[in-house]
């Protein structure tokens, strides 16, 4: 189960900023994020405690996130990363799952994001925010251990 959260961390531990955006569009993206531990795909006592990801503009045509994780067991796991708009690769810190990412947004209220790990692919990831900037989907696509295409939904609500 620390995998798939670990995966969830790798996830948001270096986001792209508005490529394709207009100048001057704001993102709903940024802000503070805490993700649905109720809805998470895990048994309830697996769960973490809680798992928050706060995306930011950190100007100069790069974006900061960083992602924090208590786990059940109460280890914690904490992963920053800035990147710059245009999408290449950029190194990915503070995670287990992930040490590049590539990411792109085609909108402002959407970020597609490509992991790896030792040269190796490890997902795809896109998050998309609803109109009313409440709420956020992720959608992470990967191969499972068996070699088979796995597609997993998780839920956020925006905290600030």
């Amino acid at each position: 189960m620390k995998k798939l959260l670990g995966m969830l961390l790798v996830a948001a531990s270096v986001c792209g900023a508005p490529a394709m955006a207009a100048a001057g569009d704001a993102s709903p993206l940024a802000g503070t994020w805490a993700v649905d531990l109720a809805r998470l795909p895990m048994p309830p006592q697996a769960r973490p405690k809680s798992v928050k990801i706060r995306f930011a503009d950190a100007g100069k045509g790069q974006w900061s996130t960083q992602v924090d994780i208590v786990y059940a067991d109460g280890e914690e796991s904490h992963a920053t990363g800035t990147a710059p708009l245009d999408g290449p690769a950029t190194p990915v810190k503070g995670s287990a799952e992930a040490d590049l990412a590539a990411v792109r947004m085609p909108t402002p209220d959407v970020l597609v994001m490509t992991l790896g790990k030792g040269g190796q692919p490890a997902s795809t990831r896109i998050y998309a925010v609803a109109r009313d900037g409440k709420t956020m989907v992720e959608t992470a696509t990967y191969f499972g251990g068996d070699g088979q295409p796995v597609m997993r939904t998780n839920y956020f609500t925006r905290e600030r």
